[in-house]
């Protein structure tokens, strides 16, 4: 099959490609052409609307050590928190009241299983909920659970979750986490979650060493295969105080290849899946920064925003084609975001993106999520 024939098929529709076809679309040799189509599958599933959400970051102690991981247990040079129960709700309330049009609030921290961890978080959604009630989403992203416990906090009122499987490769997913971490495991905590209700978002790191296109190819087709409600990705950042990434920058070419990779990550999923919700990660959002990268044939510049993982929680603004607030944004940042299919959400944190997915399911999917 032709290059352009490969494209058609994908745009025509969902699930399409074979696993060669679907590497090729990655490394699609014309990524205008990649983006336009990408945008027009978008349009069709979507519509032109872009929206920017918030997240509570409640704290950063993690029980995990994965080896890429700034926040990782063995890492003593991090100033650690947690926010009160009080703030937290608190936050969340302020979220709700605020007037930017919040559908949703994420509560997200590092991974902790103990019990008096499980009642604090159970505590937070039950007051969360009964304080908004069920048309205000409340998303968690706290890691690996048992089933009892992610039924416990949709019991309490939760409606979605994320958690990112980082790559869908058992092999590479080993080079990345300690002997005692299962891809396994965390695979079947995503089924629980589906078991358990959940609205289930997961999501891959592109650009680890070791990856292959093929890799990719199959990360999207593990979306797939997992009927995953939304997808977070993030191009990988080395952080110089864990295993993966000392010695190691990312700077000039490498980051303007690494940011290309995530933007092409993003408009493959969107033409082999169609109508999934596709975030924007604030890995993302540092390389525009530091780049001032070309994306096809746009100079991108992305807004100052601070990336240190601190608590917060955002306001949302809601772009639509033609509306003042996507008019203030630099105009290639606004065509690269529309080219790459993304709902953008913004903080003190960071950036994510979100797209709406349209179907069956559809009644309620404001999401908002945490980091990728």
């Amino acid at each position: 099959m032709s290059d352009d024939g490969i494209l058609e098929k994908a745009a025509t529709k969902a699930h399409a490609l074979t696993r060669g076809e679907l590497a090729a679309l990655i490394d699609w040799p014309d990524l205008d052409a990649l983006f336009k189509a990408a945008y027009a599958v978008k349009l069709r599933e979507i519509g032109p609307r872009v929206s920017l959400r918030g997240l509570i970051e409640f704290g950063n102690v993690c029980e995990k050590d994965c080896l890429y991981c700034g926040i990782r247990k063995s890492n003593a040079n991090v100033r650690r928190y947690r926010m009160t129960a009080d703030e937290i709700v608190a936050a969340a309330k302020r979220a709700k009241d605020a007037g930017y049009g919040y559908g949703s609030v994420v509560l997200q921290s590092g991974e902790l299983t103990g019990e008096a961890s499980v009642a604090f978080a159970e505590d937070i959604v039950r007051r969360i909920h009964e304080d908004a009630g069920d048309e205000f989403g409340i998303t968690l992203s706290l890691g690996e659970q048992t089933e009892e416990t992610y039924r416990r906090w949709k019991e309490a009122g939760a409606h979605r979750y994320l958690l990112r499987i980082e790559t869908s490769n058992p092999e590479l997913y080993a080079k990345l986490h300690p002997a005692n971490h299962s891809w396994e495991a965390r695979r079947d905590c995503i089924r629980a979650l589906r078991r358990c209700g959940y609205q289930v978002g997961t999501g891959i790191m592109s650009g680890l060493p070791g990856q292959t296109t093929d890799d990719l190819a199959a990360d999207i087709e593990f979306f797939a295969a997992e009927d995953i409600d939304m997808i977070g990705m993030g191009p990988y950042i080395p952080h110089p105080d864990t295993p993966l990434g000392a010695g190691q920058s990312l700077a000039g070419d490498a980051a303007k290849k690494r940011l290309e990779l995530g933007l092409r990550m993003i408009a493959a999923t969107r033409l082999y899946l169609h109508d999934v919700n596709i975030a924007a990660a604030t890995a993302l959002q540092a390389l525009f920064q530091t780049t001032g990268a070309n994306v096809g044939s746009s100079q991108v510049q992305m807004s100052s925003c601070r990336m240190s993982r601190t608590r917060a929680t955002a306001r949302t603004i809601s772009y639509t084609r033609g509306s003042p607030a996507l008019a203030r944004l630099p105009t290639s940042a606004a065509a690269a975001w529309r080219g790459v299919s993304s709902r953008l959400a913004k903080n003190r944190c960071g950036t994510r993106a979100e797209i709406r997915r349209t179907g069956e399911r559809d009644e309620d999917r404001s999401w908002a999520f945490g980091r990728s």
